[in-house]
């Protein structure tokens, strides 16, 4: 088989099902573009017509995760995160005093997952717990600072629990 029978018979499907997994168009391409490179110098190892789809398909899935990884291992250098819109700072002027004010086993797990970017299971080990409790953990992280955004400044939350609204931090300044 080609690389060329295998672009007229799955390009326009397999594009599809990439952007519909990412959700961002140049994101898309990249993966699409990738995947088709990746395809054609490992064409010799698809030994049976028949798998190509399967095979194909594969090869995308393993670059989308590819691109997730990139993406969440990637963590701003402290002054690229400062130098960030303005605007989305005033927006969650608490959030840092609201972290610092966690009880601190979810203030150390909350730091590990998002700030430091660890796999939640690369939490559990060094917190020496169970994965399910690093969950537990962040679900009540979570809860809190819903719960202190609502109060202090003045946020709603939508279906999804989004915040929503304009911040009135002066009540808890």
């Amino acid at each position: 088989m080609e690389t060329q029978k295998i672009w007229k018979q799955f390009n326009d499907a397999l594009y599809f099902f990439i952007l519909k997994k990412v959700k961002d168009e140049n994101a898309a391409n990249d993966i699409f573009q990738n995947t088709f490179l990746k395809i054609h110098n490992n064409l010799h190892q698809l030994k049976e017509e028949e798998k190509a789809k399967a095979w194909v398909f594969q090869i995308a899935r393993n670059e989308i995760a590819n691109h997730f990884k990139k993406e969440a291992k990637y963590i701003a250098p402290v002054e690229e995160i400062a130098e960030v819109n303005s605007e989305r700072n005033e927006a969650y002027c608490c959030f840092d005093r609201f972290i610092n004010d966690l009880p601190s086993i979810y203030k150390e797990t909350v730091e590990l997952v998002y700030i430091k970017g660890k796999k939640q299971d690369e939490a559990a080990k060094i917190l020496e717990i169970s994965l399910a409790n690093v969950k537990a953990r962040i679900r009540r992280s979570k809860d809190i600072l819903k719960e202190k955004f609502s109060e202090c400044c003045k946020y709603e939350f939508d279906k999804n629990g989004s915040l929503i609204g304009e911040p009135d931090c002066s009540s808890c300044k």
